[in-house]
């Protein structure tokens, strides 16, 4: 055993150097249009740990037999990436993104600032916040729509693309913690540690508030002056919600809301998820006029990734969980934050609530530093795989270099680490 997780830590690696090498693979392809197709692939960042996890089986069945490959991928648990499928494909269903659009333009019109300039302002801060109530995976999906049009589109400064990024990320990361149901590396440890929503809001909440209205104000600031009056989206998946489609009447949004809101009520059982899934998709069907395409390639990736990632973080507590363990509170603080920008948020908290005996403040600073990285990478948060899928194609060579990510969202982890740390 010990062997197959040796492998399993140099496959892990590999696998994040891969996530820091997709545009490299874009360059290779243009370069190679033979394998184009194959290069192509490879650079896709939300197939890289699908793709890991699957070498990692077969070098799991090539070791230890098939049977011990099959009984380790079978043990695994899948109902997050099955939930992030879910509820990406229904969040980003027509008529919900009409209703939070109406919301959000109507609060936009009232502001005394450029209409604009509010939008932008709203779904970095407003939409992450509601991330609490809806779950954080949909608030990515529904603010990554609405900000395609707005900011990652011809005209403005890739910098200034990956600083809106980064700050997206950060803000939904932390924006989760106001309710004990909503954040992945939350959840993970609400049971365990008896944290209810009330006691999030108290010690969590009020911070990751002030963090995002902070990160929020500072990002649209520097983008006013490259904000247009009448944004033209500039692709089909970002600009799905004036595809075309008839305004349906308001019992279809709100059966597409019932629809949202059951998928989050039963978000950690998949059976009825899924069920609800499925009745959703016949209902698209039946009212096909009031529909723009369904997001189902863009969500069937991202939650290929988080599989994969599944499959491969469960053979890393051998070395992740005495790291952590051995930690100081402060020290675990900064630990988690860094651990968190190379391994999902949530499994680190997972680890963490593994550990016999440990203090109350060294639980506040594991979960803390968790959230508070997670925008680092796209691996640090469940999220974050939604947010590149939808808005890759506002970038140049429509791929997202980690380097860019992990610098536009370093000043906003900033904020975020001192609002946990006050």
């Amino acid at each position: 055993m010990h062997t197959i997780e040796v492998v399993a830590a140099a496959l892990f690696a590999l696998a994040l150097v891969h996530t820091f090498s997709t545009k490299y693979f874009e360059r290779l392809a243009h370069r190679h249009p033979r394998h184009a197709g194959l290069l192509h692939l490879l650079g896709e960042v939300e197939v890289v740990f699908g793709f890991w996890a699957a070498v990692l089986v077969l070098a799991m069945a090539a070791i230890g037999g098939g049977a011990q490959a099959i009984a380790y991928a079978e043990s695994r648990q899948y109902a997050e990436p099955l939930f992030v499928f879910v509820i990406m494909v229904v969040a980003a269903s027509k008529p919900v993104v009409d209703f939070i659009q109406a919301l959000v333009a109507a609060i936009a019109g009232a502001a005394p600032v450029r209409t604009v300039v509010a939008q932008v302002w709203l779904c970095l801060a407003l939409v992450p916040l509601i991330g609490s109530l809806i779950t954080e995976p949909a608030a990515m999906t529904l603010a990554a729509l609405m900000l395609g049009a707005l900011v990652f589109r011809p005209g403005v400064p890739e910098r200034l693309k990956y600083g809106a990024l980064g700050v997206l990320f950060v803000n939904i990361s932390v924006g989760g913690t106001l309710t004990s149901f909503a954040a992945p590396p939350v959840l993970m440890v609400a049971s365990t540690w008896n944290w209810d929503s009330a006691f999030m809001l108290a010690h969590f909440g009020w911070r990751a508030v002030i963090a995002v209205l902070i990160n929020a104000t500072v990002m649209t600031l520097v983008l006013r002056r490259h904000l247009l009056d009448a944004p033209v989206a500039t692709a089909p998946a970002l600009a799905q919600a004036g595809s075309g489609a008839a305004r349906g009447p308001r019992i279809v949004s709100l059966i597409h809301l019932a629809f949202l809101a059951g998928v989050v009520a039963f978000a950690h059982h998949p059976v009825i998820f899924l069920g609800l899934f499925l009745l959703f998709l016949g209902f698209t069907q039946a009212y096909a006029r009031y529909q723009a395409p369904l997001i189902l390639k863009e969500a069937l990736l991202v939650g290929f990734f988080l599989a994969g990632l599944v499959v491969l973080g469960g053979l890393q507590q051998w070395w992740l969980q005495p790291i952590v363990s051995s930690l100081e509170p402060t020290a675990l603080f900064f630990g988690a934050l860094g651990l968190t920008a190379i391994t999902d948020n949530a499994a680190l908290t997972y680890l963490g609530s593994l550990i016999a005996g440990i203090s109350d403040p060294a639980k506040y600073m594991l979960v803390a530093g968790a959230v508070a990285g997670g925008g680092l990478t796209v691996i640090a948060n469940a999220p974050n795989p939604a947010g590149i899928a939808l808005l890759r194609r506002g970038f140049n060579d429509e791929s997202i270099g980690a380097g860019g990510l992990l610098l536009g969202a370093a000043l906003p982890t900033a904020v975020a680490a001192v609002m946990f740390l006050v």
